[in-house]
């Protein structure tokens, strides 16, 4: 991993009052240059293969200029440039998804986000020691399939999109979808509604719902996930039906959904968040920006956590003009607006190099 001393190296060369906020051409892009435009950064568009001409429709979105690499050998051989350029790097999941995390670590430009949580959110079995020793309650885990004898939900690690996912109901059905060359989990299958809580941790802010170890948590928004096939799959009658004619279920992530949860869920959502925040700091350093705990609610109003995401998440689009949480903190704000402004009230503060990995 880079070393923070580098980092904060470069970060004496930049000139405080001309940052540019920059983030690769995918995912959540349009609402993290939106966002920092109207905190009154100016904008990148990092690309590679991605087709740009879509941000032409959204001009308000649309980055103030683009780069277009070769690969990412050639972003990482001209990093010269972006420093020229005062840019700070908003990581998204496509970002470390596209890059890989190891050359994401590696990679020499000031970062929104403390690097060291990429290997604790990509590794199952960190990520599991990390919520759990958090008191965070997560699905059941098989260590042998031959133990199925109820639904599972089976993850190879490192899945992203809601690609990488299956479901089995036995061993014998776990055996037929099991690709043997790839790591994976075995989770309970829970039965419930899935939310996804998008929370803000600000390190800085000393007001809101505080914190034991300072700072300050928000919740900016809720959302289900649109995903395909298994939407539109009880359509063809049940799943079972749809194997036998060579239909395999699948969880991509196509859209997302607004949502709200009961009220009375909400102190639980937010000491969930909160123990999370707090144990991060304990076990790497911290995790500070924004971050969504994706959750299941049973029919008890019991909560289970079966990831957590340590980015701004594709979830948080809907809510580029607000939502009806962050409505109640910032009106009209949305998660890449709320980035720019801990960015902008960092510099302000001279908090910047704490922010910056």
């Amino acid at each position: 991993m880079v070393p923070k001393k580098r980092i904060d190296e470069i970060l004496d060369t930049y000139d405080p009052d001309d940052i540019t906020i920059a983030t690769l051409c995918s995912h959540s892009s349009l609402q993290i240059f939106h966002g920092a435009r109207k905190m009154g950064f100016k904008t990148l568009g990092l690309t590679i293969k991605h087709d740009t001409k879509y941000y032409d429709a959204f001009p308000l979105a649309k980055p103030d200029e683009i780069i277009k690499y070769k690969d990412f050998e050639d972003m990482e051989a001209r990093v010269d440039e972006l420093y020229e350029k005062n840019v700070i790097i908003i990581p998204h999941g496509s970002f470390v998804e596209y890059m890989g995390p190891k050359r994401f670590e590696d990679y020499e430009v000031p970062v929104y986000c403390n690097r060291s949580v990429l290997q604790w959110e990509s590794n199952r079995d960190m990520e599991r020691q990390w919520l759990t020793s958090a008191g965070i309650n997560m699905p059941r885990i098989f260590t042998d399939a031959r133990e199925i004898t109820e639904p599972v939900m089976v993850k190879y690690h490192g899945a992203k999109g809601g690609m990488g996912y299956f479901i089995a109901k036995d061993y014998p059905d776990f055996k037929m979808s099991i690709d043997n060359s790839m790591p994976y989990s075995i989770q309970e299958y829970c039965l419930g509604t899935r939310y996804y809580l998008h929370f803000f941790y600000s390190p800085f802010k000393d007001d809101g719902y505080k914190l034991k170890r300072g700072g300050s948590l928000e919740m900016l928004s809720i959302d289900r996930r649109d995903e395909s096939n298994i939407d539109e799959m009880y359509k063809l009658g049940s799943i079972e039906d749809a194997k036998r004619h060579g239909l395999y279920p699948s969880f991509v992530v196509t859209g997302n959904t607004p949502a709200v949860i009961r009220e009375s869920l909400l102190p639980k959502a937010f000491t969930m968040a909160e123990n999370a925040v707090e144990r991060s700091y304990e076990l790497f350093g911290g995790m500070w920006g924004p971050f969504c705990l994706e959750t299941v609610v049973n029919d008890k109003l019991e909560f289970k956590v079966f990831e957590i995401s340590t980015r701004i998440v594709a979830d948080t689009i809907p809510f580029i003009s607000g939502s009806p949480y962050a409505d109640l903190i910032y009106p009209g704000l949305s998660t890449g607006g709320r980035i720019a402004m801990e960015i902008r009230d960092s510099i302000k503060n001279g908090h910047l190099k704490d922010l910056m990995t």
